[in-house]
């Protein structure tokens, strides 16, 4: 039998594998063209001279040990021109009407105070408190004082003109009046409740913290422009990123070289009473400056580091004087009534601080807070020394 001639089945398949090499031979190509494409540079962020649009580290990259910016000794900086950026003088006045308000209603001790007086000082009528103010200023601390608490205040005023109408009584339980721890005289209502510990209290925890941790410290005045000056002409040399930073470390009450000069009252006196335990003055100053800092080179990651941390020591400062607070009745229980009330309001008011501080870093849910806070009653007379030692073993379990 004849073989079968394979001949032309070889001839097709050597047409085919000649044209498989040629489709192979463009894929190579066209590989290698697409290879040489990919954009070659430094593909490192944390480098000098990093590329965005680089798909292939060339080894170019380039780094600088030298750090970004300088954080300042004291709370001081300057544009290239040596103009001072920081200008905080809204809150300076406020706090400055804080201190005058405290003042007169100091003076319930030893006579009846006005309501209309003071809520004329909170709304700065005429400028001037109507008077009452040594200086003048187009600001007030009505309007910067969280919403829902205006009122509140306001009638705090109220009771504080009816309790101190008994300034020359003597104070006990049902009985407004004044009692005395030494040199200090002190005026309670007649449930033990100490209206000026509790209208300060809420002075620094409605406005001051409040405004500081969560007005300027929000998305909303945080991430805002930083590369322009306000308006020069005007003198404000600062862009809107460092003047709402400089506003909340304005209401941080302390000089710009604290703790080397004492602090002005109010957070920074705090601050400083509790430095020897939690170390607070230099972790708040170094992290305000820093963030400061960090904001004038625009290094929004340092700064948002710097920010997280004056929040939570904030919240540690309230709640370690809380304690301490709560330590001293305990010391002065039984033996000094008047000291023993004057710090558990002290104590109460700090614990109730405790809400204003935000919620992304704090350590108390309100309820928690809340929770605590009914463990006064309604009556700071009939606390006992196991209910004051609970109420600080509450606080130091978080803390």
């Amino acid at each position: 039998m004849p073989l079968p001639d394979y001949a032309p089945t070889f001839a097709l398949f050597k047409i085919i594998l000649n044209k498989m090499r040629k489709v192979v031979v463009l894929s190579l190509a066209f590989a290698s063209v697409l290879a040489s494409c990919k954009k070659e540079g430094c593909t490192d962020p944390e480098a000098l001279n990093y590329n965005e649009n680089a798909k292939k580290d060339d080894g170019s990259c380039v780094f600088n040990d030298i750090p970004l910016y300088t954080v300042p000794a004291t709370y001081a900086f300057t544009d290239d021109a040596g103009n001072s950026t920081v200008s905080y003088p809204g809150q300076t006045d406020r706090i400055n009407q804080a201190l005058a308000m405290i003042t007169k209603i100091r003076t319930g001790v030893d006579g009846q105070v006005s309501a209309q007086v003071l809520k004329d000082m909170f709304a700065n009528t005429g400028g001037n408190g109507n008077g009452e103010f040594s200086f003048t200023s187009t600001r007030q601390l009505k309007d910067k004082c969280f919403a829902l608490d205006v009122a509140a205040i306001e009638a705090y005023f109220d009771s504080l003109q009816v309790v101190s109408a008994s300034y020359n009584m003597t104070a006990g339980s049902g009985q407004a009046g004044v009692l005395t721890s030494g040199t200090s005289k002190y005026l309670f209502d007649r449930n033990g409740r100490e209206y000026k510990e509790i209208i300060e209290k809420a002075f620094m925890a409605s406005i001051f913290m409040y405004q500081s941790l969560n007005v300027y410290f929000s998305e909303s005045k945080m991430n805002v422009d930083n590369t322009t000056a306000v308006n020069p002409a005007n003198g404000e040399y600062y862009t809107q990123m460092e003047h709402h930073w400089d506003e909340a470390f304005g209401y941080f009450a302390v000089p710009t070289d604290f703790p080397a000069t004492a602090a002005l009252g109010f957070w920074g006196k705090y601050c400083n009473s509790q430095d020897a335990t939690i170390g607070s003055n230099a972790v708040m100053m170094n992290n305000f400056k820093k963030g400061r800092a960090a904001i004038a080179a625009n290094v929004i990651a340092d700064r948002d580091a710097a920010m997280a941390e004056v929040k939570m020591m904030w919240e540690k400062i309230a709640a370690y004087q809380a304690m301490k607070y709560l330590g001293d009745a305990v010391t002065n229980f039984g033996t000094d009534q008047g000291k023993t009330l004057h710090v558990l309001n002290e104590a109460y008011g700090m614990i109730k601080s405790l809400k204003y501080c935000p919620m992304d870093t704090r350590k108390m849910t309100n309820d928690e807070v809340d929770a605590v806070l009914a463990k006064f009653g309604t009556n700071f007379w009939n606390l006992t020394l196991a209910q004051i030692n609970e109420i600080k073993a509450d606080i130091d379990a978080k803390y």
